[in-house]
């Protein structure tokens, strides 16, 4: 059975969870661009906080973190639309660290448990609905993964 119907239900589900367990402030949630923004608007929602964007540039040698708005001292909230290999993850972690925030966490709707003991090792806490304990493709967790661009991404956020 699938977790999600999609990547806003995936949110929705999301925000209830982080609400529960993260409590600092003041927070800024950062989504990667473009799956992570409909996951992580959701969050904002819920936290009544503005959503930024992490642009991440997939690459034959692997993701690259474009810009990082400014987080120095602030409890970020990194939000993606889940953990399948943890490349994303890995190097948006010391991206954001280099800015001194106060704390860093990994919000995902889906984390293997495989990949949660390097992922710990990076950032202060993560949370995480479904933690299947090997990883999968992402969109086997969801009803209808329906993956959008950059452009519709940044639109979204724009409208927030």
């Amino acid at each position: 059975m699938k977790s999600f119907k999609n990547l806003r239900d995936a949110g929705e589900k999301l925000a209830v969870l982080v609400r529960a367990e993260y409590s600092r402030s003041p927070v800024v949630i950062l989504a990667v661009v473009p799956n992570g923004v409909p996951v992580a608007l959701p969050v904002g929602r819920e936290l009544g906080v503005q959503v930024l964007a992490l642009p991440v540039l997939r690459t034959d040698d692997g993701p690259v973190v474009l810009e990082v708005p400014p987080v120095t001292g602030l409890h970020v909230i990194v939000i993606d639309d889940g953990v399948e290999t943890g490349a994303v993850s890995r190097v948006t972690a010391p991206a954001i660290a280099k800015l001194n925030p106060a704390s860093l966490t990994l919000a995902v709707p889906v984390c293997p448990r495989e990949s949660m003991a390097d992922l710990a090792q990076r950032y202060d806490q993560i949370i995480a609905i479904d933690k299947p304990l090997v990883r999968r493709s992402l969109a086997w967790h969801y009803l209808d993964f329906d993956r959008i661009d950059d452009t519709s991404a940044l639109q979204q956020l724009a409208g927030q």
